[in-house]
């Protein structure tokens, strides 16, 4: 049974919202559909189990408040001022946004019920902050997830785990030298976190601790809650840069880009999702990843064309074994093979493949060295298993990218049946390039 109607925003790796943009018109049915750098916002009926099956964006929210940036200026407490303006509402509207909060959920205010997820804060603070401490560089190392900012770079979480001691001591100290008493008991029961990202001007005169210890403040005098930047019942984030201010409430604790049927995360879920999606996969195809590492493409690839046949191969016996427990823990056994081989001599037949998809890591995992001089044998690899019509698409650095235009450019001279740029009958090429500093992704 469908939610009411919402309205929502997901943030998105850069480069990847126009993925996002298709993916939750075709598969919500969304309208007002509205992109920008990092966000996609939109209006859906679609129900918490359809918004999660998402497979291009980061993180879902449900957006409470949209409003042109503020004003910038010297006046630190004028500008804090203007920021907690946007949390001051009469009492019901607080109360109207937690009930339909938990009635998308379906549950009866219970905390279990809402967050079904691993309820580990430093999992949630590694994803929502790029100025991480150590200890949540160590996380996001440890889970391989090191473009869990990319939908706001530069920007950072309001509670840094070396800050958080001093701003919880803070919050919970001015609500009890405020003397403001709850508005039901309830309420008093009630706690929350604020998390801010700011950037751009503003985040020149006020960092983010600064903006989310003000707001919160604010939210306890008014409302009675309780501050727990560890556990708590409810998230409330602040997205403060040169485009907009928004306000919304995360309805997944986890990332949607965190996907529970793959073991050991290799190319960014999203990304690869995206990459899958240009291939235009129909039923009965066959799809190879002639370097496919951990297996990442072909999974999410399999998931979401489960009617075609999918091959990876790789030289690495560490990285074939790492894909070979993500298929069987994503339950894919009967829909991957896996094989030992190098991608300049795949053992398999000429033209018997609808697409090959594939991350070429030189200038991005790998300097790129003498060792791009075989980048012509296995683009011509490829081609050689391609049938006729088939579909090429890789993921690039930007240095490789313009490479690959040289050596494409130069093919197309010396062969008239050479990859090309799209226009040839025999081959779609579709060249993507990502910068992982910065997380981009475009074709």
């Amino acid at each position: 049974m469908a939610a009411a109607a919402g309205r929502y925003f997901c943030t998105a790796g850069r480069g990847l919202e126009p993925f996002l943009a298709r993916e939750v018109r075709a598969r919500l049915g969304a309208t007002e559909v509205d992109c920008v750098s990092g966000k996609v916002f939109f209006s859906t009926e679609a129900a918490p189990g359809e918004l999660r099956k998402l497979k291009s964006g980061e993180r879902l929210f449900l957006l409470l408040k949209k409003h042109t940036p503020l004003a910038v200026s010297r006046n630190k407490g004028k500008m804090l001022h203007d920021i907690k303006s946007l949390f001051i509402e009469e009492p019901k509207y607080w109360q109207d946004v937690i009930s339909t909060w938990r009635n998308l959920h379906g549950c009866e205010g219970k905390k279990d019920d809402v967050f079904q997820e691993n309820p580990s804060p430093l999992k949630r603070k590694s994803e929502e902050t790029d100025t991480a401490t150590k200890r949540q560089k160590t996380e996001q190392a440890r889970e391989t997830v090191p473009e869990e900012c990319q939908a706001e770079a530069g920007e950072g979480c309001v509670v840094p785990e070396d800050c958080q001691t001093e701003s919880e001591t803070s919050l919970e100290d001015s609500a009890k030298n405020s003397g403001e008493k709850a508005i039901v008991n309830e309420q008093l029961n009630f706690s929350f976190r604020v998390s801010c990202r700011c950037s751009g001007a503003i985040a020149k005169v006020l960092t983010s601790q600064e903006i989310g210890r003000a707001v919160g403040v604010a939210l306890m005098k008014q409302c009675g809650w309780r501050a727990d930047l560890r556990d708590p019942d409810l998230e409330i984030f602040l997205h403060l840069n040169d485009v907009h201010s928004v306000v919304g409430i995360p309805l997944f604790r986890l990332p949607l880009a965190n996907r529970e049927y793959i073991k050991t995360a290799g190319l960014r879920s999203t990304i690869a999702w995206a990459m899958a999606s240009l291939a235009e996969i129909s039923a009965g195809a066959f799809v190879l990843d002639p370097m496919c590492g951990l297996g990442t493409i072909l999974l999410e690839a399999a998931k979401e064309w489960p009617e075609a046949c999918y091959w990876g191969a790789d030289v690495s016996d560490s990285q074939l074994e790492g894909a070979d427990v993500n298929i069987r823990t994503a339950g894919l056994m009967d829909k991957i093979e896996l094989l030992k081989a190098s991608v300049k001599a795949v053992p398999l037949p000429s033209e018997s493949f609808d697409a090959v998809i594939s991350d070429i890591p030189f200038g991005k995992k790998f300097k790129i060295t003498k060792d791009i001089q075989i980048l012509p044998d296995i683009l011509q690899e490829m081609e050689r298993v391609l049938r006729v019509g088939g579909t090429v698409v890789l993921l690039l650095s930007h240095d490789l990218h313009k490479r690959m235009d040289s050596i494409t450019k130069c093919a197309e001279h010396d062969s008239p049946d050479a990859i090309s740029d799209g226009t040839s009958e025999t081959t779609t090429a579709k060249a993507l390039h990502a910068d992982r500093n910065s997380s981009s992704l475009a074709f």
